[in-house]
């Protein structure tokens, strides 16, 4: 019987995924083979290639400071974070060039823009790969492979079970960073918290760019305070993702489904909040271990 590991889609909350990987090696549990999506691909290639100690030690040593080194706001680009981003974590882990040299079997789950359709990528790049299922419409710009311009695997197949299954899974445990464990996509953040409110804070505002500093929006009294434009894009994809899932999940569900619960605490570009989520992973398998034990033999 073979293992696969779906890992869904989720931004930062997908570091989730290196805590769930950490807890089954605990348990003597190995995955035969990774199929991921967004934030599912980044972790699940580390994983393949044997560098998922790299990508830990990154995330972990990521700080908010860094991070807005990632942000690049231009009304051409297509998206705030740079593409180029997950090129530089790639090279930072020393990750292999393509697919083929990855030790595990791997597969990364893209949607292609012109048709709408699910994209697998299987072999090739291992940067396009990634790259094309992080992009995440409005954070992301779109990545062209082979001619085709790729946006996040999330808006198609967010918890990609049936890819882990096509890459010879018998058992899919399927981890989904976006769990709604009170009914809510969303909730009213305090001030200074969200995209806006970490360009803003800590005094770092009198610090960018004056080009960046005029598109970040004016001190307002206004109360209650409206969601920022990340909010609204990032919840945006939470609902349709998660519409997605379910609609998914009941026509191949898997045999262990393991749910987040990061909503509340940390949105999809805090990046710098590895620590969290991954703990929240180890928490997510811990809580289903007699599951997971009966199912996978152990």
């Amino acid at each position: 019987m073979k293992l696969g590991l779906a890992l869904g889609s989720g931004g930062a909350r997908g570091w989730c995924h290196i805590g769930v990987i950490r807890e089954l090696e605990t348990m003597g549990i190995e995955p035969d083979m990774i199929a991921g999506c967004s934030m599912g691909a980044l972790v699940g290639a580390a994983w393949a290639a044997g560098r998922l100690d790299e990508l830990e030690d990154w995330a972990r040593s990521l700080t908010r400071t860094k991070f807005l080194t990632f942000v690049d706001i231009r009304l051409g680009g297509g998206g705030l974070i740079r593409g180029r981003a997950v090129m530089e974590i790639l090279k930072a882990i020393d990750a292999p060039d393509t697919i083929e040299e990855l030790g595990k079997p791997f597969l990364a789950v893209a949607t292609e823009m012109a048709t709408g359709r699910e994209f697998w990528l299987r072999e090739g790049s291992v940067h396009d790969a990634v790259r094309a299922s992080v992009s995440i419409p409005g954070l992301f710009s779109p990545h062209c492979v082979d001619g085709r311009w790729l946006l996040d695997g999330g808006l198609i197949n967010p918890v990609p079970g049936s890819a882990a299954r096509a890459l010879g899974a018998d058992t899919v445990i399927a981890v989904n960073p976006n769990g709604r464990h009170d009914g809510h996509l969303w909730k009213p953040r305090a001030e200074g918290q969200g995209m806006w409110g970490l360009l803003t804070g800590d005094g770092l505002r009198e610090k960018l760019p004056d080009t960046l500093e005029k598109l970040l929006p004016e001190t307002t009294t206004e109360s209650p305070q409206p969601p920022d434009y990340v909010d609204v894009v990032s919840t945006s994809i939470d609902i349709m993702t998660d519409y997605m899932r379910k609609t998914r999940a009941a026509g191949d569900p898997p045999h262990v489904s393991l749910d987040a619960d990061l909503m509340d605490e940390v949105m999809i570009t805090d990046l710098f909040r590895a620590e969290r989520a991954i703990e929240e992973g180890h928490k997510m398998v811990r809580d289903q271990a007699d599951t997971i034990a009966r199912i996978c033999g152990v």
